[in-house]
């Protein structure tokens, strides 16, 4: 895109978020320390969950000292009120944790006397201090000109073309501070928050849709779409046994028995399917066997005439 279309394209988008959002300022009168904090909560935020969750650790905690030694738990239960407090918890109490290690006390208002580029870069180094969190310190405390931009504004503006995909907050937007000018930074940062709360929120809105499609009408291709539900993976069938070894037709072959003897040649090893016997034809009821015919007694033989003839007297 040349600069020219991107300067005209921001401009755009300037007008656009002035029709759908009020711009939220600053409050007036917080020092260094509180807009650094508030900073914290406000980022992935809405305005007015970050205003609560701040006031909330503001009245619970004695002191800023009795927050950092708090557990980010016990932080995190206080500003509840946040999309994400965990992860807010976190970067609050890590900045007051790198403000105490840099300084030994909470007091960091003579950082506003330093050069904006040395101010800029202290921030930078305190862990916790994320790039929408420096850009917010030198947009509202430092008179710096910084667009603060989160997850949701970076999701906008690659979908609007401003970005790309590979651009994060940290590389910033290319030409922003310079199509829009330093005296409606702070008009310009809160619309474009707003918008990023509504992209982080629901990327899928049609309202949210119309907003970048009226920015950008060629933005159609470009808009997030809803992801088709993977399809049911199909059960693995169980694993083969690595003995087994597949035969002809697929199936595999049976290990051989080394007990087994062969036999000999032109010898069938499978014997031969016995022949099914006839059935015997059934007896009728109506119909007895006859019952076997008595034996007759076996008839004597007769002696030999020379055993049966009597002796002849002397």
């Amino acid at each position: 895109m040349a600069a020219i279309n991107r300067a005209a394209l921001l401009t755009k988008l300037h007008k656009v978020l002035k029709k759908h959002y009020e711009p939220v300022l600053p409050v007036p009168g917080r020092t260094l320390l509180e807009n650094l904090l508030f900073a914290c909560c406000l980022e992935n935020s809405p305005y007015d969950a970050a205003e609560q969750a701040f006031e909330a650790v503001s009245k619970t905690y004695f002191d800023w000292n009795e927050v950092r030694v708090s557990t980010v738990k016990e932080i995190a239960e206080v500003m509840k009120q946040l999309p994400d407090p965990q992860a807010s918890a976190a970067r609050l109490r890590r900045c007051l944790q790198s403000v105490f290690e840099a300084n030994y006390s909470f007091d960091i208002e003579p950082m506003k006397k330093l050069n904006l580029g040395q101010a800029v870069q202290k921030f930078e180094s305190y862990d916790g201090a994320s790039p929408f969190v420096v850009s917010y310190i030198t947009q509202t405390s430092l008179g710096g000109h910084s667009v603060p931009l989160d997850d949701g504004a970076v999701g906008a503006l690659q979908v609007l073309g401003l970005m790309g995909e590979k651009d994060t907050a940290k590389t910033g937007c290319t030409g922003m501070e310079r199509a829009i000018p330093k005296n409606k930074g702070l008009e310009f940062g809160s619309l474009l928050h707003q918008l990023s709360i509504d992209y982080t929120a629901n990327p899928y809105s049609t309202n949210l849709h119309k907003i970048l499609l009226e920015v950008d009408s060629d933005a159609k291709s470009r808009l997030p779409k809803r992801g088709v539900k993977p399809a049911e993976k199909k059960p693995e069938p169980a694993p083969v046994a690595p003995a087994a070894v597949a035969g002809k037709g697929g199936k595999p072959e049976a290990k051989p028995d080394p007990k087994h003897k062969p036999e000999a040649k032109g010898k069938s090893a499978v014997p031969a399917p016995k022949k099914p016997e006839k059935a015997s034809a059934p007896v009728t009821p109506s119909k007895k066997a006859a019952p076997p015919a008595a034996k007759k007694p076996a008839e004597k033989k007769a002696p030999a005439k020379a055993a049966v003839a009597k002796r002849k007297p002397r």
